[in-house]
């Protein structure tokens, strides 16, 4: 059949999509900007009305209001968050959301082995003459689901960036598609105080020319990629894409001519911020967006020689136990990729993996740097797997050294305020030797 007239076919309201959902089907939708916002909406309304029961949504990062992911108005629908944004946080710290726990490499995998689905919605850019469309946004868990679903339904966004590496959905897959028209989710930039910027001052000088980087989320990883404008020939190979390597690409600051893989391109698995970013990778042939069983495999990640990885921490204990995900037993996001780049970049020749953070939260009046982590606090890096830990204090270097050596070095880059009281806890753990 002609793409096109197949095309018109399979076009349907939000409504007429969300009618073909039945109750118990397992449904899945990738990460952040690949959740289609209209289609999630349509669905909610139908759970709300009571037409649909026991219907279960896997997610990733919902940067978006999903009324259909986070509300206690819809209790037909029960989310499932493999990598919490605030909505999802908030469902699951009420009851109202089960939580995946994964290493973000593994969860394509996992959605291939483990879990049923039923559909897979996705908003995608607008279809092509050859009659495919691109999941624009997002590389990550798409080509798994797109895999494994029994059923495919589309939002098409004119306003998606098309990637051209993106994973790609034929129309002759497609169950059904409707139209919209609205603007990409837009982050707020991240506001860089003058302790972030002094930690991405110290690692910066530890980044030699022609790194690889892999850059987290948030003011420090923001800082540290702004504190790399004067390097040469660096490479970008990493989970999340931001303005700051939009930065660095345009300043000539990243080449990506010293990578051993995918030379003269920037590789990433997922995106959003700013409109700057998806101007950037719109049918940029320079951009690769690829699966993060790929992206996030350490033995790729390890494959860069000099790779950097920076990612950040709620607390540390003097083990060397990082909780990224979590307060206490009170949920916060997830796993993520922290431990696929903590794992990748100290396997590289000459590679270092970062994690940093502001030496105290809530005002000063806690140290992040701790004895041991808060009860039920989830380990994110092991202790094992560390090996930088940067504070606006300086930089403790952790891997290889003793518990009693790292404590020391932990003590040195805390809060002057909080050292006394860490040193008298470390010797009285028999810590300090």
């Amino acid at each position: 059949m002609d793409v096109m007239q197949e095309y018109a076919d399979k076009k349907k309201t939000p409504e007429q999509i969300a009618a073909c959902v039945e109750s118990g089907w397992s449904c899945c939708a990738d990460i952040s900007g690949a959740i289609p916002p209209v289609l999630a909406d349509a669905l909610g309304k139908r759970a709300a009305a009571g037409d649909i029961q026991d219907v279960t949504c896997h997610t990733l990062l919902d940067v978006t209001p999903l009324g259909t992911l986070s509300s206690e108005a819809y209790p037909n629908i029960t989310p499932v968050t493999w990598f919490s944004g605030g909505g999802l946080r908030k469902a699951a710290n009420e009851g109202r959301c089960d939580i995946m726990p994964c290493y973000y490499h593994d969860a394509p995998g996992l959605f291939e082995r483990y879990i049923d689905i039923d559909a897979f919605f996705a908003q995608v850019s607008p279809m092509d003459k050859h009659g495919y469309f691109s999941t624009s946004l997002s590389g990550s868990c798409s080509a798994a689901m797109i895999r494994k679903a029994r059923h495919i339904y589309l939002e098409v966004n004119d306003q998606l960036p098309r990637v051209l590496t993106a994973p790609q959905i034929h129309i002759s897959q497609v169950d059904g598609l409707c139209e919209t028209s609205h603007a990409l989710p837009i982050v707020p930039p991240v506001q860089i105080d003058e302790i972030s910027r002094t930690i991405g001052g110290y690692i910066a000088e530890e980044v030699p020319d022609g790194a690889t980087l892999q850059l987290g989320i948030g003011a420090v990883p923001e800082a540290v990629g702004l504190a790399l404008k004067d390097k040469h020939d660096l490479g970008i190979h990493t989970e999340l894409f931001t303005d700051s390597m939009v930065e660095l690409i345009e300043c000539g600051a990243v080449t990506n001519t010293r990578k051993p893989i995918h030379r003269g391109k920037t590789v990433a698995t997922l995106t959003f911020g700013s409109q700057r970013i998806y101007d950037f990778i719109d049918d940029n042939p320079a951009f690769l967006m690829l699966p993060v069983d790929y992206v996030n495999d350490p033995a790729v990640i390890a494959r860069h020689p000099d790779f950097i990885s920076v990612n950040a921490a709620i607390e540390v204990d003097f083990f060397g136990q990082a909780c990224s995900e979590s307060t206490g037993t009170r949920h916060i996001s997830g796993t993520g990729g922290q431990a696929d780049y903590v794992r990748g970049a100290i396997c590289s020749p000459g590679g270092k993996s970062f994690i940093a953070f502001p030496s105290t939260a809530k005002g000063g009046t806690i140290s992040k740097i701790v004895p041991t982590l808060t009860p039920g606090a989830i380990v994110s890096t092991s202790k094992n797997d560390i090996d930088y830990v940067v504070t606006e204090y300086g930089i403790a270097k952790l891997r290889g050294k003793t518990l009693s050596q790292r404590t020391k070095a932990l003590i040195s880059i805390a809060h002057p305020k909080f050292r006394e009281e860490l040193t008298f806890a470390a010797k009285k753990m028999h810590i300090l030797i």
